[in-house]
């Protein structure tokens, strides 16, 4: 890489409601230590939402007082689904529900706009990719992880030698839509979990913020009668076992215990197709209680079955700065397509 010194990349993390944005240098230190959030617009389209990106950009760089001339590429991650170079699909999404959306190049309109280098990832990979290097560090680029992040939805990626694979559609590390056993995962007259994507028994059925209102919660509550959620909007109700939870409420307990099964599982199936160094988890859960949040990981660990000798290698931690991951991870993905450019070849003199 000629001529970088003082040279940075940008990341750009689009959400439903708002953008945020960091800058990272070319030796690997970020300058921003927070969020930096400006609105995403995404559901006034994709001209304005591109703008919205651009603003974001404008302004984080303005915060860092880095020059616009030193940047020199940008990582952009945005909720899928969408294709490994940033094509938004054809079914669109929640964030991406206009029809206007529905085949849009987010990532060749950024570029675009912003006359550089963008770099795609959807925001699970490149909060696996975060989460990677931030715990491997100087080893990152010769060990591999799984992530299963848990939110609306259970996003997740797979990271070989410091980097996501993405698959031939983009596809890869849809952990989520796994499919996984319930015998001994549910009640005995519990029943089987539906998934919004048509599937029943995949691992977001149950480990996802949509699973609780939809299949666990009121399964529960039936087991609970006279429990205060009952008292709730189903979709309220849902963002309100997690507080119950850190307090040791049973019926929350209950719920988290067969999330954490469910995210087991899915591990024990990593385990057997990757054979990673590290398993992490993310999402509300990281922003828990300590004592929550250890339990939490602490019951993955224990449903998650592997070899002994696996067992002696693996590493099972949750994914830092679960707010800031996605925009980070975008920078590293953009900084290690930056490294992977070939050098200029030097000019010969006749």
């Amino acid at each position: 890489m000629g001529g970088v010194e003082g040279a940075v990349v940008v990341g750009l993390d689009n959400g439903g409601t708002s953008n945020n944005a960091t800058v990272l240098t070319v030796d690997g230190r970020f300058l921003v230590d927070g969020l930096v959030e400006t609105p995403s617009e995404v559901l006034a389209g994709p001209e304005v939402a591109i703008e919205a990106l651009a603003r974001a950009f404008d302004g984080v760089l303005a915060l860092t007082g880095i020059p616009r001339g030193q940047v020199r590429a940008v990582g952009l991650d945005t909720p899928g689904p969408a294709s490994a170079t940033g094509v938004i699909s054809s079914r669109g999404s929640t964030n991406f529900s206009q029809p206007a959306w529905r085949g849009f190049d987010v990532r060749g309109a950024l570029e675009r706009r912003l006359g550089l280098p963008v770099v795609y990832h959807n925001d699970g990979n490149a909060a696996a990719l975060y989460a990677h290097h931030a715990y491997f560090g100087g080893e990152a680029m010769r060990r591999s992880s799984v992530s299963a992040i848990v939110g609306t939805g259970l996003g997740g990626g797979v990271v070989e030698s410091g980097r996501v694979v993405a698959g031939a559609a983009g596809m890869a590390g849809e952990l989520g839509h796994v499919h996984i056993p319930l015998t001994g995962l549910l009640a005995p007259d519990q029943p089987v979990p539906t998934c919004a994507c048509g599937f029943a028994g995949d691992a977001e059925s149950i480990a996802s913020l949509t699973g609780i209102a939809r299949n666990l919660l009121p399964y529960w509550l039936t087991r609970h009668p006279g429990h205060p959620l009952a008292a709730e909007p189903p979709a309220r109700a849902a963002k309100l076992v997690r507080g119950y939870g850190e307090r040791g409420d049973a019926l929350a307990r209950e719920i988290f215990t067969q999330q954490a099964m469910a995210l087991g599982r899915l591990f024990t199936v990593a385990a057997n197709f990757t054979d990673p160094h590290a398993y992490f988890v993310g999402g509300g859960v990281v922003e828990a209680e300590p004592e929550f949040r250890d339990w939490f990981l602490a019951t993955v660990r224990e449903h998650t079955v592997l070899r002994a000798e696996q067992a002696e290698v693996a590493t099972f931690a949750l994914v830092p700065e679960r707010d800031m991951a996605g925009a980070r991870g975008a920078a590293i993905a953009a900084l290690e397509a930056l490294r992977a450019e070939p050098a200029p070849r030097p000019l010969v003199g006749g």
